[in-house]
């Protein structure tokens, strides 16, 4: 054996036809690249242009209606980027859990043996995702946003939460501790990340510590009230990014629904009858049993989703929610006439958050995976 390794080991290394084709595929790609920034350098000459990102400095003269992160009008361009970067996130992140939420939901009920619920289900599901995104969008925003009632009638949804006509009103903590402990936070949390990660914590009791730390942070609550004829205080979701989250959460939640729906018809009758036999009743064959095995199977679909998620996004800018397409590539193009550095970067962005996305999704899916197979 040490023989035909040592003579493996001085044979000299010849390439394989395969990793010639993969050469000959990144140098036919850099070469495309390098004409096609030649032409686009050429062409901004030719209109006396130049290639340069200092716009980013200049002041942006457009206020943005929603942001998480603070914002005062006439602030940098660059950080109107990352004022609308946060909002796409944040709009993104919300999406994503509404969307997963709804379409387990519809997923189950299309599975149920209850035909009311299993015939409401299809019908919802098949309406949902034969409309366009775009207009599912438009009509919530137009139809059905802007004819709720206004501030002094508002919908009370549930305690210090309000839906009127100028969106939906909730209270939000007040930090009551000093930045000095933020860092001490993040540790805790990262400690029961890695915990969790190695299966020493019960996911639930790791929903329950990081919920004990977030509220430990809130001295206290700021919350909505009626004064005049508005609210003031709490934190207000305007009427664009609900069009946008419910809009992109329901379309997406028919093609989630469909995932669970054929993964958990992918696990093999045997686990049912084993569970039965058991004694486990539905809830718990279902949430014990079947389903953490489909989702073996849902990870890899759901991750598609949760990617389409993100582009979706960008349909905001058709009921005026300052995202990235809608600040960048609207307004600050607008101002300044820089097309191809702006296009460039929200092209890099995108890019870059669906990567993140579908990394995070991978290293899921290996851990999950069943070793051997």
């Amino acid at each position: 054996m040490a023989l035909v390794q040592d003579i493996g080991a001085g044979a000299p290394w010849r390439p394989s036809r395969r990793f010639a084709l993969k050469l000959a595929g990144v140098v036919a790609l850099a070469l495309f690249l390098a004409w096609l920034g030649h032409n686009v350098a050429e062409n901004m000459a030719q209109r006396g242009m130049h290639f340069s990102f200092d716009f980013l400095h200049d002041p942006f003269g457009v206020d943005i209606s929603f942001h998480i992160l603070p914002w005062q009008l006439g602030q940098s361009h660059g950080y109107a980027l990352l004022v609308a970067l946060v909002n796409t996130l944040f709009t993104a992140a919300i999406a994503i859990l509404l969307a997963s939420a709804l379409g387990l939901l519809l997923g189950l009920m299309r599975l149920s043996g209850n035909p009311l619920a299993s015939g409401a289900s299809y019908a919802g599901i098949e309406c949902v995702r034969n409309v366009p995104l775009l207009t599912q969008i438009i009509f919530l925003y137009i139809g059905a946003l802007q004819l709720l009632p206004p501030a002094r009638a508002s919908i009370v949804l549930g305690p210090d939460i309000y839906l009127n006509v100028r969106g939906l009103f909730v209270p939000v903590p007040e930090w009551g501790w000093s930045w000095a402990v933020w860092p001490v936070a993040a540790l805790s949390v990262l400690a029961l990340l890695r915990a969790q990660w190695r299966q020493r914590v019960p996911a639930a009791l790791l929903a329950a510590a990081l919920a004990t730390l977030f509220f430990a942070f809130a001295a206290s609550w700021n919350r909505p009230v009626l004064r005049g004829f508005g609210f003031s205080g709490g934190w207000l979701l305007t009427p664009e990014l609900l069009a946008v989250w419910i809009g992109v959460s329901v379309y997406v939640s028919a093609f989630i629904a469909e995932i669970v729906r054929s993964t958990i018809g992918g696990v093999a009758k045997g686990q049912r009858e084993a569970a039965a036999s058991l004694g486990l009743k539905w809830h718990q064959e279902m949430f014990l049993v079947i389903l953490p095995q489909a989702l073996r199977a849902m990870i890899p679909p759901l991750t598609n989703q949760y990617l389409n998620v993100v582009k979706a996004t960008t349909l905001g800018a058709a009921v005026a929610f300052p995202e990235v397409v809608q600040v960048f590539a609207r307004s600050i193009m607008n101002q300044t006439g820089r097309s191809v550095e702006i296009m460039l970067m929200i092209l890099t962005i995108y890019v870059g958050l669906n990567l993140i996305l579908a990394s995070l999704m991978n290293a899921w899916n290996r851990r999950l995976e069943i070793p051997g197979r």
